[in-house]
């Protein structure tokens, strides 16, 4: 049996620790991803205009049909009330409008389903969260459109906020976006 120094050990262990850390996800992204694509959180008294803050989650693409989520949090202390859809408006890197129609419910872009529910009003206690579906095509024939912001308001003539969704917006030369009516995330 060979002894040790307690330098050695203190080596052995630090090693140890470091893999025994290897199995954990890192919460902070790497020093060199691009952060102008990612979704921006921001805490609720850096974004809560209006009492309500949205945020944008990942993009779910299938076979050239893009589907983002939108979220609507009441971050306020009164309840908030909503009905319509959301406005939106796609802008590109240097945050300028894009030539793009929106239109109200799938059908401008996707056959109706279960989502195209028509509006109705939904009462948001403060903590309480509404959901919405921004959809598109993605197909390509000449220059494609590219988005890196959403503007979105909750509606018209509310104060409308930006959201980075992760990847941009790729709509290709459809030149639409089609936009579902929100609805309590609890239906």
């Amino acid at each position: 049996m060979t002894e040790r120094s307690p330098a050695r050990v203190g080596v052995l262990l630090s090693v140890a620790a470091l893999l025994t850390g290897c199995d954990t996800p890192s919460t902070k992204p790497p020093a060199s991803a691009d952060r102008s694509q990612t979704v921006r959180t921001k805490t609720p008294t850096e974004s809560c205009r209006g009492g309500v803050q949205i945020t944008a989650g990942p993009v779910d693409g299938a076979l050239g049909l893009r589907a983002l989520g939108l979220e609507l949090r009441n971050c306020g202390t009164v309840a908030y009330r909503v009905q319509g859809y959301p406005v939106i408006r796609m802008l590109d890197g240097q945050r300028r409008p894009l030539d793009v129609t929106v239109g109200n419910g799938s059908e401008p872009v996707s056959a109706p389903d279960s989502y195209d529910a028509p509006p109705r009003p939904v009462l948001l206690r403060p903590g309480e969260t509404a959901q919405a579906r921004v959809l598109w095509r993605n197909t390509v024939t000449g220059s494609a459109t590219t988005g890196t912001y959403l503007q979105v308001a909750p509606a018209a003539g509310e104060p409308a906020q930006l959201v980075a969704p992760s990847g941009g917006i790729d709509i290709g030369t459809t030149g639409r976006l089609a936009v579902n009516a929100w609805r309590a995330s609890r239906d």
